[in-house]
């Protein structure tokens, strides 16, 4: 028989439903083996494996650090329907025709899986990798990923629950106190699913000299394990902003939204790799460290029904439902009118209205005075 000196023609690996976006723990993956040569040739087995593992792979410091966990491993032989095979058990392949080697496994049952992540300093994977071998020898392999989405139901308890936090910070200028902010939030359940509204009520309160800004944002906190030694990033996704408050003012928000962007589920279970979220609240203060609040989140992927009423974080909630839900807030701030000369800023003293969230921006901008000359007297008339 001829020795294979070309490549197949063709060798892929197709699904069953090449529609399905992605699988969960207890499905089934099947599909086919497609093969077509250019010569005729011997073959002793085509295989196929199905391979799910979570990698990381970084630098800390001068160690280099590396690990994996397995979730899936599979392996069959295919076999041709209605194909002979030789006396020593291998299979002619001819030009013109066309292969089909059938192949079909079930995954794992739920909670034995870890959803598909592909990060900067690690990933979880799934593929089908199929090998052609000669004499026992593998000779060419492809591959075909698919996705894996574990099922995280929002609608439990323990994802229903309001959440709620409160952090104060004492301000410095030079070492001598400049007073205080402080906030204080609330959201109406922990877990939330792309595409829903995050509803927040919160107060912020501002006795420095300073003007603060009031913000929140969506925020991805990516943890990598290995060799005993940690590496974490975190990532701003998506935020919303208030008003600049001036000093001895407070603002309230009753139900500001924040909708969740399309975003990879929380990743629970795995060792080595951990995705998380949470809401940050926070107050940029010039020439300070900002105040934050982090209020923990679960992305999951089965979403809100609707059914519990305890929550207000949807947006097809009317406003009765959010207020109902709301934490006990004072109310409105005073007017600027109502704000008497003792309490007011010293003119001589200009907070910068720049909000940036670095942290070394100028903390004040003195403003010039210019002291007139006395004015000079009034001509007279000299005899």
């Amino acid at each position: 028989m001829g020795v294979l000196t070309k490549k197949p023609k063709t060798f892929e690996v197709q699904f069953s439903d090449p529609n399905k976006s992605a699988y969960s723990g207890g499905d089934k993956v099947a599909g086919r083996v497609i093969v077509e040569v250019a010569e005729v040739v011997q073959i002793s087995a085509v295989k196929l494996f199905g391979i799910g593992c979570a990698k990381v792979d970084y630098n800390k410091g001068k160690m280099h650090c590396r690990d994996e966990i397995e979730y899936l491993k599979y392996e069959e032989v295919l076999h041709l329907d209605h194909q002979p095979t030789d006396a020593d058990g291998s299979i002619t392949l001819r030009p013109g025709n066309r292969y089909e080697f059938m192949f079909g496994f079930e995954l794992p049952q739920a909670g034995c899986l870890v959803s598909s992540y592909v990060g900067k300093f690690g990933s979880v994977q799934y593929y089908v990798k199929a090998v052609i071998e000669r004499s026992s020898q593998p000779y060419v392999e492809c591959k075909r990923y698919f996705e894996v989405v574990e099922p995280i139901d929002v609608n439990t308890q323990e994802l229903m629950d309001p959440v709620t936090g409160a952090k104060q910070k004492k301000v410095t200028c030079m070492f001598i106190p400049d007073g205080s902010v402080s906030v204080s939030a609330r959201i109406g359940r922990k877990g939330y699913c792309e595409g829903e509204d995050i509803c927040i009520d919160a107060k912020f309160e501002n006795s420095c000299s300073r003007i603060v800004v009031p913000k929140a944002a969506i925020i991805a906190k990516h943890i990598y394990r290995a060799n005993g030694r940690t590496k974490e990033f975190h990532k701003k996704l998506t935020s919303v902003r208030g008003v600049h408050i001036i000093s001895g003012m407070c603002d309230v928000w009753q139900g500001r939204v924040l909708p969740v962007p399309k975003l990879k589920p929380t990743i629970l279970g795995c060792d080595i790799i951990h995705i998380d979220y949470c809401l940050r609240i926070y107050l940029h203060i010039p020439g300070s460290e900002k105040l934050i609040l982090d209020l923990p989140l679960v992305i999951g992927t089965i979403p809100y029904n609707g059914m519990n009423s305890r929550t207000s974080s949807m947006s097809s909630q009317d406003s009765s439902d959010t207020s109902s839900t709301c934490v006990s807030l004072p109310s409105s701030p005073p007017s600027y009118s109502e704000i008497s000369p003792d309490n007011r800023m010293d003119s001589s003293f200009i907070p910068l209205l720049d909000d940036y969230d670095e942290d070394d921006s100028p903390i004040f901008m003195r403003s010039i005075e210019y002291h007139l000359p006395p004015s000079p007297p009034a001509y007279t008339e000299q005899n």
